[in-house]
């Protein structure tokens, strides 16, 4: 009997081991992981995924990590190769990942030997210097703490990994521009098309038009794509359609609004009268460039004249639109005229204009994700080689002519981010010559894109929007301490921030300073097909001050409660926008006067070459799109909101995430704007009343240890009925 029950226990001994065994297997085989965190800190976002599953090429992270660091820099180095085996798990076989370890000092033993050092310093890592407090005692440490990212002949680098904040957001980021530049051509499972629309009887009046070498167009565009496809893996496919010879080709021309000219006959040269269409389209799936060959000016005095594109910089062009049609454009238009904040740092660099350092920060923070190109309205038209044009604080008038290309900019399917302000502060002249400074005089402001923003159904209120939930400023103790509320700086709480669209899930608060409320007339917006969303506003605690301005804190004096409500500062307005300028002439664009023209100077008109009366009766259709595609508008009645007093310069703040949040929504980029907003900083409380807030801390104070009594009370009763009962039944 005792044999039998010890091979029994032998024989279970060996079945709880294989047990053992096979669930260590299973967890081998069969790994997976649950982040329970609410952002999924600990786990990648749907953008990195995606990044690392798409590759064509092979990517190589070189991690260059010191061994032995100094809380709480050793947990970065376990955190980054968390995070990098995450990333493995998701990718296909074309990504790897190694970790270098390199130290600074030659002469330890071990790893960090003199080649892994000199190939660190070839990709531009180098130690930098902790602070380490070892027994009480300070000590300083060299180390290094960076990584390079391979991509071909291409290299990505983050030379310092000091903190495990946004370092997902900064890897996905930089991979994503390596491998955008490689590998989306290699995805492409159709060629894209690139279609000429150019009709043959145009040759004929060219001339007439000064368009000398119009002629020559279909052949030198097809040598530039023929040179572009041996950069392109040959993905470019090249067609020449002429709508004088195949009548069908007419319902391409009015779908993609391309321009068509008409004219009378030339009896002088036996011309008859025709007419022809011009232009240039990309295609790729569902996506299309229309790219202008032929553009017409109105000119006061000379009237409509055309002009043709540079074609040495078609190649250029065409490279770009490619990049935009594939969404792997990360360039970012900033209007740079008209009185807004500069954006280029040779502008900030002149003292004699304006603060061009106002918003230096959000340049830096942009910078990270997007190139941020200048646009000189006044000098040119706006390009389409970006999704999205930023407007901020304009303080000069637009004319008719800068609107249309505005207006038209956003018909095309491009998205306007516009930060305007209401008012103008104005500095009164000569204040210096009476000793005193004055307090800036608030004027309306109007620059004419009211009237465009108007058209589409959104309207900025001549007022400022107070808040009593507001910045508070503390007072020096030499005045007497205590706070002043700024009320024209509310403070938006988490419960007036619309999370609804993705790109809001992470803002919990912020702030807006010198905001002026916004208006929706809601029957514009449904006539014309739109959809507009608020997205913050103030505190039900505030009102609006209008007329005379007066933003001394001492001169403000809130209205009564019945008075108050929320205002909205921001809305996002998406659809197919209608033109401003449907069934109106282009209006004319202006000519600006050299310096060495006299005033009483006569204007010479161009020579005329040929026949010009019946030249002046040229017309053209399809050089104003009235219907546009489907677009976005980001609209906030302030722009403070980019300034530096508002983005710090990491970006990691409240403001700075919702600025660039923003930006990447109207860039399509929503997944990555997610993904910046995992690690959030800011995570408010529920805003309770004073009464809910005595309530819960009375009961921390005596509930709790009531409730502890209590339930000793209640367990010894339990034990007391216990006992009594077993006596009574002995007792029987």
């Amino acid at each position: 009997m005792g044999a039998r029950q010890s091979i029994q226990g032998y024989v279970k001994f060996f079945v709880y081991m294989i047990v053992v065994v096979l669930i260590n297997v299973a967890g081998i085989t069969l790994f997976f992981r649950v982040d329970l965190t609410k952002n999924g800190i600990y786990s990648i976002s749907e953008a990195s995924k995606r990044v690392v599953s798409t590759l064509k090429e092979p990517l190589t992270i070189k991690v260059f990590f010191s061994k032995n660091l100094p809380a709480p820099h050793n947990g970065t180095e376990r955190y980054l190769r968390d995070l990098l085996e995450e990333y493995a798990i998701h990718a296909n076989r074309y990504f790897n990942f190694s970790f270098e370890d390199v130290r600074p000092e030659t002469e330890e033993a071990g790893g960090g030997s003199d080649e892994t050092k000199q190939l660190a310093n070839s990709y531009g890592i180098y130690p930098i210097q902790l602070q380490n407090i070892e027994k009480d005692e300070l000590k300083f440490q060299k180390a290094y703490m960076g990584l390079v990212i391979i991509h071909g002949d291409m290299i990505e680098k983050i030379p310092t990994i000091t903190t495990t904040e946004g370092l997902e957001y900064q890897l996905t980021t930089s991979i994503q521009r390596l491998n955008n530049k490689i590998s989306a051509l290699l995805n492409l499972e159709d060629k894209i098309r690139i279609r000429l629309i150019m009709s043959s009887s145009l040759n004929i009046i060219a001339p007439y038009l000064r368009l000398n070498d119009l002629p020559t167009i279909p052949e030198k565009l097809k040598e530039i794509v023929t040179k572009l496809n041996t950069k392109t893996f040959d993905k470019l496919a090249f067609e020449y359609l002429d709508p004088s010879k195949d009548k069908e080709i007419e319902s391409t021309v009015s779908q993609y609004n391309i321009l068509s000219l008409s004219w009378p006959a030339i009896s002088d040269d036996n011309i008859p009268a025709g007419s022809g269409s011009i232009g240039l389209i990309m295609e790729y799936g569902k996506k299309t460039i229309s790219i202008p060959l032929v553009s017409a000016v109105r000119v006061p005095l000379f009237g409509t004249q055309y002009s043709m594109v540079d074609m040495n910089r078609m190649e250029d062009t065409l490279n770009e639109q490619i990049e935009s049609l594939l969404e792997i454009n990360e360039d970012l238009g900033y209007l740079a005229d008209h009185g807004t904040p500069g954006a280029s740092p040779a502008s900030m660099m002149n003292p004699m204009q304006q603060d061009y350092g106002e918003i230096t920060n959000f340049r830096t923070v942009a910078s990270q994700s997007y190139t941020v190109r200048d646009v000189d309205l006044k000098a040119g038209d706006i390009p389409d080689t970006f999704n999205c044009l930023i407007i901020a604080g304009p303080k000069e008038n637009f004319s008719d002519y800068e609107l249309f290309q505005i207006d038209q900019f956003l018909m095309r399917g491009n998205n306007l981010a516009l930060f305007l302000d209401a008012f103008n502060e104005v500095t009164p002249p000569n204040q210096e010559a009476y000793g005193y400074n004055q307090r800036p005089q608030i004027v309306p402001l109007d620059t004419g894109l009211e009237k465009l923003l108007d058209h589409y159904g959104v309207r900025i209120k001549k007022s400022y929007a107070m808040d009593e939930n507001c910045y508070k400023q503390r007072s020096r103790t030499k005045m007497g301490g205590g706070e002043t509320p700024i009320y024209f700086a509310p403070i938006i709480k988490n419960e007036f921030i619309n999370h609804q669209p993705e790109f809001m899930g992470s803002i919990k608060e912020m702030i807006m300073v010198k905001a002026s409320p916004l208006e929706i007339d809601a029957k514009r917006i449904g006539d014309n097909g739109l959809a507009a969303t608020r997205l913050v506003s103030t505190s039900e605690r505030s009102w609006e001050m209008s007329g005379r301005i007066n933003l001394s804190p001492m001169m403000i004096h809130p209205p009564p409660s019945n008075e108050m409500q929320s205002l909205p500062l921001a809305y996002l307005i998406e659809g197919e926008f209608p033109s401003y300028f449907a069934g109106k002439p282009i209006p004319e664009k202006p000519q600006e006067k050299k310096e060495s023209e006299g005033k009483d100077k006569p204007v010479d008109k161009p020579p005329v070459d040929k026949p010009g009366e019946e030249i002046s009766k040229v017309q053209g259709a399809g050089q104003v799109i009235t219907k546009g595609r489907r677009a976005k508008i980001f609209l906030a009645g302030s722009s403070e909101l980019l300034k530096n007093d508002l983005i710090d310069e990491e970006g990691k703040g409240p403001n700075a995430v919702f600025v660039m949040n923003v930006l990447d929504a109207l860039n399509n980029r929503d997944q990555i704007a997610v993904m910046r907003g995992k690690e959030q900083r800011i995570n408010p409380l529920i805003d309770l009343a004073p009464a809910a807030k005595t309530g819960i801390k009375s009961f921390n104070i005596a509930g709790l240890p009531v409730l502890v009594v209590a339930f000793g009370l209640v367990v010894w009763a339990r034990r007391h009925s216990r006992q009594k009962k077993i006596r009574l039944m002995f007792q029987r």
